[in-house]
């Protein structure tokens, strides 16, 4: 029996500097379009190129930090609607080694440090009751290799 095409959501939650956009690049560049904040700049065209992509039915991957469920219900809800399927990564919330890795970063890349507590702070960890169908928590090891485990009951 063949499998039937379905477009796919995938949206990555973490802090800044967990490794999100790593991820995509490593991932999913080929084959999704990437909609992030820091590129498209305001509201109105990060949710233009969300309403573009449920359209064309074209796979996305949403590279913002996600925390809060109300964020990830934008997403969800757009997606549910047109029958993609949703994937979730959440990126474990390692304060001091995002800090780290946002240190090197100039300009408008660097994240000041209260940004990152800030968003620690607010960070609601996702659950697969929000509608994603499969849920992956992913860590760095000490060699910075991604590291995807299925979702379990214990993310934190």
């Amino acid at each position: 029996m063949s499998q039937v095409w379905q477009p796919e959501a995938v949206i990555l939650i973490g802090l800044q500097g967990s490794g999100k956009s790593t991820l995509y690049l490593q991932r999913f560049w080929k084959t999704h379009v990437r909609i992030n904040l820091d590129m498209l700049k305001t509201r109105h065209r990060e949710r233009t190129l969300l309403r573009a992509c449920i359209a064309m039915q074209q796979h996305f991957v949403v590279d913002n930090t996600n925390v809060l469920l109300s964020e990830r219900a934008v997403y969800i809800t757009a997606a549910q609607a047109a029958q993609f399927r949703i994937t979730g990564y959440f990126f474990n919330p390692d304060v001091e080694a995002c800090i780290a890795r946002n240190a090197p970063r100039t300009g408008r890349e660097q994240v000041p440090v209260k940004g990152i507590l800030g968003a620690a702070r607010r960070l609601q960890p996702p659950t697969l009751s929000e509608g994603f169908d499969v849920l992956y928590h992913v860590r760095v090891d000490g060699a910075g290799t991604f590291v995807v485990t299925t979702h379990n009951k214990h993310l934190r």
